[in-house]
């Protein structure tokens, strides 16, 4: 890739992000996107959030403004952790993670690694043409010692790393056990969950073997516990309950409007049905109905937070396969479908999720490698002569070499967290923050092997596999002269992924424009509600942690990109600071745990950047370096073999010394029985099937009109 083709690029992406956020600061002022753009403030639980919206058409409301950026450098990560709790600001420190180690890395590479790279005294009177390549270490010699100074960066940057990540996993853990004693009013630390729940030898139910089992074994801290049901009839009477109550209501409303007789006995049949259904479901929702549909799984509350905490982390059954026990999940982050399934099917729906994300990852395998055909024009020229009719458009070539990969690679990868979200629900994971943690990894390697691997050896895909594989001792050499060769493409993703896609991921165009389509057909004349999502982390940590990889490996080998992933973490970290507060909700809090995943990210990116560059010094003679990086690459891995060790853990499971701490502040405050008894009852309330008619919707309420005669 040429210079050129770079500056196309840059250019291209600049414009385009620039347009995107001169869209959105002006759409964002119009109150009919309000449900786009403030979807979260607009929901029943932010209602109290006041909206400044300009009503009047006046000249401010049509002018772009860039008030909504200064407001992410002045909230605090104490009103960040208050209000969309500890997961959000672990996405928003990833961020500054991102800012911290690549601004510094910057400084050093500018300052230090570029002149070395560039000043080259065997290259400099020979160099022709200028190329990418002059600004990065395959500039260098063979057996130069120049290469040293690329050496001492490279232990610099790794323990800079190290120590990052090690002030991150503290601070967050810090963070983390002091969240938990803020949410001591939460129902799942009181609760554990039970599966593989035997049938009860007497009373032939699995609600009796759970209470006869805790009564006898936990008989001074069990407290009741809460039976999972097959309740799959009664979720789709209550919503064809739901759907029927609203088409009555939208005939009453027409019938005030037409006045005509034959629309009322269409009420009244609905009526009926209406009463028909909210019957058969009282009838279901019985106790004696509900005792035959139990599924061997239950919540077992416990009467203080360190007796749950101990049940969850001990072996209940002399069979380790009955009576599983874990700590519960919150009561709005149960994935309840996947509950249902059979202990036994569990480990067919993981292979079968493996099995899946392979053959995704392989069919993938084609349009990465057309993307990096369409990079390298010369082997583009030979595999389809036609492409060299763009040569006598001038600056086409370096529009196509140059931004089109990457904008193509995006968008064919944009719909990869969403598959992997699904297979990740096919798993059978106990609760979605299990499913998005889960669908995080996957994507992760995904991109790693798809975006980044591939991308690498793509130029020739079946003969380097085949020599990797025969040799697997050049492993090294083979990665780093691919790292090497591909510096510009990677530079072109980075561009790509943080200007085009940031700013399109606040523009939300593709919302808009069905919220415009949708108010002009179908949804003409009724009530517009909020477009509110669950914050995606499923597809924002992965895809950051690869632009963290992609950064990392490149940090000595081509010391131009670092500048371009100091704006990509500042534009990334504005954006989604937007998005939290305005448009995506927060449905569920772990406390953290996407953390311990974000670090073996970021440990992989730097392990791979050490191999990267014991290779590169093989490549250019210089085996003294290379055997040198090798200790470098033990002390990382003994120092993630630490953090399992020390910080692990206490993600994993609930501490028993922060449970009597908190357990101990209950008793003080008096509030131990009320957080107990709300326990007790939280999961039921939650269950979709246990959902209850409100009194609105009761048989006896269903023949009044929703408007009385005096009003018509």
């Amino acid at each position: 890739m040429t210079p050129e083709s770079l500056l196309a690029s840059a250019s291209i992406n600049i414009g385009l992000a620039v347009v995107a956020l001169w869209l959105f600061s002006v759409l964002k002022k119009q109150p009919r996107n309000a449900v786009v753009y403030y979807a979260r403030r607009l929901s029943d639980r932010h209602h109290h959030r006041p909206l400044s919206l300009h009503s009047s058409l006046c000249l401010p409301r049509f002018l772009p403004s860039v008030a909504w950026i200064p407001r992410a450098f002045r909230v605090s990560e104490d009103e960040i952790l208050s209000r969309h709790g500890l997961d959000a600001l672990v996405l928003i420190r990833l961020f500054k993670f991102g800012i911290r180690f690549f601004l510094l890395c910057s400084l050093l590479g500018t300052s230090l690694l570029l002149p070395v790279d560039y000043y080259n005294e065997s290259d400099l009177p020979t160099r022709k043409e200028y190329s990418m390549d002059a600004f990065t270490i395959s500039n260098i010699t063979r057996g130069s010692n120049k290469l040293w100074v690329h050496f001492s960066c490279l232990w610099f940057i790794s323990f800079y790393a190290l120590f990052l990540l090690h002030k991150e996993y503290k601070d967050i853990l810090v963070i983390r056990l002091q969240q938990m004693k803020e949410l001591r009013h939460r129902a799942d630390q009181f609760t554990v969950l039970v599966r593989q729940v035997p049938l009860c030898p007497e009373h032939d139910t699995r609600g009796c073997a759970v209470d006869h089992f805790f009564s006898k074994h936990h008989r001074f801290s069990y407290h009741s516990h809460q039976m999972l049901y097959d309740g799959r009839d009664l979720e789709y009477l209550l919503g064809k309950q739901k759907k029927l109550k609203k088409e009555v209501e939208d005939k009453r409303h027409s019938d005030i409007l037409s006045n005509g007789s034959q629309e009322h006995k269409h009420i009244s049949t609905s009526e009926e049905k209406l009463r028909e259904i909210t019957n058969m479901i009282y009838h279901l929702q019985s106790e004696t109905m509900l005792s035959e549909k139990e599924l061997p799984v239950a919540f077992v509350t416990f009467k203080s937070r360190r007796n749950a905490a101990l049940a969850a982390q001990t072996q209940q059954h002399s069979n380790p396969l009955e009576l599983i026990t874990e700590m519960a999940p919150e009561p709005r982050d149960v994935s309840w479908r996947n509950l249902a399934i059979p202990q036994k099917i569990l480990p067919l729906n993981k292979i079968g999720v493996i099995l899946a994300a392979a053959l995704l990852t392989i069919f993938f395998a084609i349009p990465v490698t057309a993307v990096q055909g369409i990079a390298k024009y010369e082997k583009l020229k030979k595999w389809f002569p036609p492409a060299m009719a763009i040569e006598f458009i001038p600056g086409l070539s370096s529009v196509v070499t140059g931004y089109l990969p990457s904008a193509i690679l995006k968008g064919f990868m944009y719909i990869i967290p969403f598959a992997m979200l699904g297979l990740a629900y096919l798993g059978g994971s106990i609760s979605k923050s299990n499913e998005e943690i889960k669908a995080c990894n996957m994507v992760f390697y995904f991109l790693m092997g798809n975006v980044f691997f591939l991308s690498l050896i793509s130029g020739s895909l079946l003969d380097e596999i085949g020599e990797y594989l025969t040799h697997p001792r050049d492993i090294p050499s083979h990665l780093a002269a691919a790292v090497s060769a591909q510096a510009e493409f990677f530079m072109t993703y980075i561009l790509t992924d943080g200007l085009s896609g940031f700013s399109l991921e606040i523009l939300q165009l593709g919302l808009i424009l069905f919220d415009i389509i949708r108010s002009y057909t179908y949804g003409r004349g009724k009530e517009r509600t909020p477009y509110l999502f669950s914050f995606p982390y499923f597809r924002v940590i992965p895809t950051v942690s690869l632009s963290i990889m992609i950064g990392m490996i490149y940090a000595v080998v081509a010391p131009l990109m670092l500048p371009f992933l100091v704006g990509y973490f500042c534009l990334g970290y504005i954006v989604y600071f937007n998005q939290m507060e305005d448009v995506y909700e927060t449905t569920y809090d772990t406390c953290g745990r996407f953390w311990p995943f974000i670090h073996h990210y970021i440990f992989v990116s730097i392990i791979l950047m050490q191999i990267t560059m014991v290779g590169l010094f093989g490549l250019k003679s210089k085996p003294s370096a290379a055997i040198a990086t090798v200790p470098l690459i033990l002390i990382t891995i003994a120092y993630n073999e630490y953090c399992k060790i020390r910080f692990l853990p206490s993600f994993k499971h609930f501490p028993i010394q922060t449970a009597v701490e908190i357990d101990e502040e209950d008793e003080k405050n008096g509030e131990m029985e009320t957080h107990c008894v709300d326990a007790a009852t939280a999961y039921n309330r939650h269950q979709p099937c246990l959902e209850r008619v409100s009194s609105a919707e009761s048989p006896t309420n269903l023949s009044q009109p929703l408007l009385g005669t005096d009003s018509i």
